[in-house]
This record gives C-alpha cells, structure tokens and sequence, in this order.
C-alpha cells in the first residue's frame, strides 16, 4: 500500500513538468537530456534599490542607468566593471509591477519574481509562483536538482522582509541555503564507490520524509491560523526535499561531470570578507550550471529594510553606512558612497559572467545559453517605479545585447513573459502580463 501511495505522487510530480515526455526522460537515467543543449535561467536580487543621483549632486556618472538609451550607452562609474560584458549585457528601464504601488515598500523582494498583490480583501496574505519555479516546473526532468534557492541568509525571512526571492507552485516561500559547504554537499555527491549503498540510504530518506510529511499534515489540521502558517514553511520545505530526493534516485547512475573543484573554499561564510562569500557562492552556481545539475537558480545577494548580516558588508569594505543607511541617503556624499557599493556588486557579477563564459557547451559558452536577470524590487528610497533592472547572456536564444532599452513605462511580467518564450516555454501568460516585449532584446520571441 505504501509502495503505491510513492508511485501515485512521483506520477504528481512528473506530471508537474507539464510535458508527457517527462517520464521517458528519467527513465533514460539523462541519455536525452545529454543530447540536448540546456536552457537555463539564474535571477539574482539586490534589496534597497541603486544609487541614482539626483541632477543637483553633481554625481550623474555614478548613476546605475546610463544616461543614453539605446546602442550608444556608457557604464557609469558603479557598473563599469560589467563594460567586458557590453554585447552579452542589456540594461532594461522603465520596468514596475503595477501591484507594487499598492503595497509596502519592503515587499518588493516577495513580489519581485511574482509580481503577485500580496493581499487581498478575500484571501488575505499570499503570494503565487516565482518566475524561476515555472523555469523548474519545465527543466527539472533533465537535470539532477529542479532548483537552487540561495540568499545570504539562510531560510525564508518573513512576509515583507523576506529572505527568499522564490515561491512555488501555490505561493509558499521556499526556503534558502547559505553554507557554501552544504549547497557543495547538495550538487555534488562525494563518495560513488558503492551505488547501492546510496540508493538504500535515499529510499530509506524518501520513507521518512513520507512518514514526516503525514503525520505533519495531520498535526497541521488541529493548529490556528498563526501557527498553521508557521507549519505550512516547515511543509514546504519537506515538500522540497522529497522532490530533491525522488530526483536523486532516478541520477544516481548517471555519474557527474568532471570538474576542477580547488578553488572553492567551502569554509567561507557570510561573517567572511564579502567579496569571498560572494565569490564562492557565484562560484558554486557556475558549477552547477555547468555540470547540467540545475537550470534553475536564484540567489538572494541582500534583504530589505536592514534585515541580515548583509546590511554591514558596505561597513566592510570601508564605507560609512549599513546598506539600507545609505540607501535613504539624500544627500551627494551619501549616493556617492551607495553608488560605490552597487559598484562592488558589478565587480562580484562581473566575476560571476567570466566564470560562466570560461564554462563551454557544445555550441558556445554556458553563459549564452543562459538567461542571468539582475535588479532590485524598487529603484531608490522604496520608489517601486522604473526597476534597475539588467539581464545577460542567453545569446543562443535569441536575445540580442549591447543596448539600454526603454520604451515607456513597461510590465515586468511582460519581461519575464518574454524570458520564458526565449527558453521554449510556451506559456500564453505570466502573472499580470499582455504580451511579451516588441521591438526589444527578445526579438526572437
């Protein structure tokens, strides 16, 4: 009886793809998904918006935007690291979710992937599935791990000061991993001397995680409203890892690409440098992508509000204010110095774009066939209008780089429509889109 309650759900969560070819594929052990060239997306989010100057400060060439839209844009003091990357790069303004004006400021990081209301008059609190879940829900029959959630800080936060950027299928936070050591642990499985071993050890897992799972939902059912919505996280998360085990299980004979691992430091955490914890989780996400283990990956680089041990790193490098500080500066010295941090993340995103055009597919750089979005749920002081917002890679799908594209006011689900189209999946919609983007860089959408 037990044996066929499993089947029935790992037929759930096959079905779950939203292709009848999902099952011959893991059946295969990946022989398919070998032959074919990944598709893959990575978000990375940035909390508290950019520095862009006011005309009175003297500063405009500190501004994340460039001053010139189109072709004939030039990086400004803050993103000039990224100039390298100018023909894989686009900066897109003029961007909102129009439910972000109706909301707190400091949900922008839950919404961001979402562009969900949050709330609502019937159903109170809530939220829908992330950009980066549907991307999983269509890829995770090829790859080993259907996603990879990472922030700074580990778990999910809570509601407007979340710490993660990434929801699923019914709108729960899925929580985030933050020890480099522990994501290595998840990607990469050390010992395959004895495949038998590791197989009885996972069944034996997948048992207890089922047996947990259903004696939770029960205890769940006798709860009130606060501590339910505390056991709907710890549900979700258990959800998680019985997916990640059931895909364990069906991988675990197809052996693991070889790599060079030696630069990583595992030992390094968030209370080290910034600049090596950053290094070392874009690191790990570029392994991953280039080993095929996921195609899906977010990574929450900071929270809002001054939530989280990342709200010191600009103390760190020597400026005179939190993150969140310096984000309500309003004064020239004090854009200077916010512009100056969101020049230290384009050099940690600059890092992170060489890694994945060092890594090779068989028709160009793991970087052209992934689509890397970056940007922030609001652009400055809270102001959910006109999101910084850039995107990379993903050449060999179409997109086309090496401008600043703005036309106007512009959904960001049409973006992220857009992005979706790029990658093969042929949704009709996204959240609250019409249409994905003309005349842009997704030109072959």
């Amino acid at each position: 009886m037990a044996k066929s309650t499993q089947l029935d759900r790992r037929a759930v969560l096959r079905g779950l793809a939203g292709t009848s070819l999902a099952l011959p594929v893991l059946e295969a052990m990946g022989r398919e998904a070998s032959e074919q060239i990944p598709k893959r997306f990575c978000a990375l989010y940035t909390a508290n918006g950019m520095s862009l100057p006011k005309s009175d400060h003297g500063i405009s060439e500190w501004s994340w935007f460039p001053d010139v839209k189109g072709r004939d844009f030039e990086f400004g003091e803050s993103t000039k690291p990224l100039a390298p990357f100018r023909d894989q790069l686009s900066f897109m303004g003029g961007l909102h979710h129009p439910n972000g004006s109706r909301a707190d400021p400091h949900i922008c990081s839950d919404m961001w992937l979402t562009a969900a209301p949050l709330h609502d008059s019937s159903r109170g609190t809530f939220n829908s599935v992330a950009l980066d879940q549907v991307v999983a829900l269509h890829t995770k029959q090829y790859c080993r791990q259907p996603s990879l959630v990472l922030s700074v800080d580990a778990g999910v936060g809570f509601s407007s000061r979340t710490g993660t950027i990434s929801y699923n299928i019914e709108g729960k936070p899925i929580p985030a991993l933050n020890s480099p050591r522990l994501i290595f642990d998840r990607l990469f499985q050390g010992d395959r001397s004895s495949l038998e071993t590791q197989r009885q050890q996972l069944r034996q897992r997948i048992r207890l995680v089922d047996a947990v799972l259903e004696s939770t939902r029960s205890f769940n059912r006798t709860l009130g409203r606060s501590d339910r919505s505390t056991m709907d996280q710890y549900l979700t998360s258990l959800s998680e890892v019985e997916t990640r085990l059931i895909a364990s299980e069906k991988w675990i004979d197809v052996p693991l690409k070889s790599q060079d691992h030696s630069h990583l430091n595992l030992n390094v955490t968030s209370a080290a440098e910034p600049a090596d914890y950053y290094r070392n989780m874009f690191d790990l996400i570029a392994l991953a992508f280039d080993a095929d283990i996921t195609r899906s990956v977010t990574f929450m680089l900071n929270r809002e509000d001054g939530m989280g041990i990342s709200d010191t790193f600009p103390l760190r490098l020597g400026l005179s204010h939190t993150h969140h500080s310096l984000s309500h500066a309003a004064d020239k010295d004090g854009q200077l110095q916010f512009a100056k941090y969101d020049r230290f993340l384009c050099e940690q995103l600059a890092g992170f774009l060489k890694r994945l055009q060092h890594y090779r597919d068989i028709n160009g750089s793991v970087l052209d066939n992934t689509i890397m979005l970056y940007g922030s749920g609001a652009s400055t002081t809270h102001w959910p209008r006109n999101l910084p917002t850039l995107i990379a890679g993903g050449s060999n799908m179409g997109l086309q780089h090496g401008t600043y594209w703005h036309n106007g006011e512009t959904i960001m689900s049409n973006v992220y429509l857009s992005i979706l189209r790029s990658m093969g999946i042929q949704q009709q919609s996204f959240a609250d889109s019409t249409g994905v983007l003309s005349n842009s860089i997704f030109s072959a959408v």
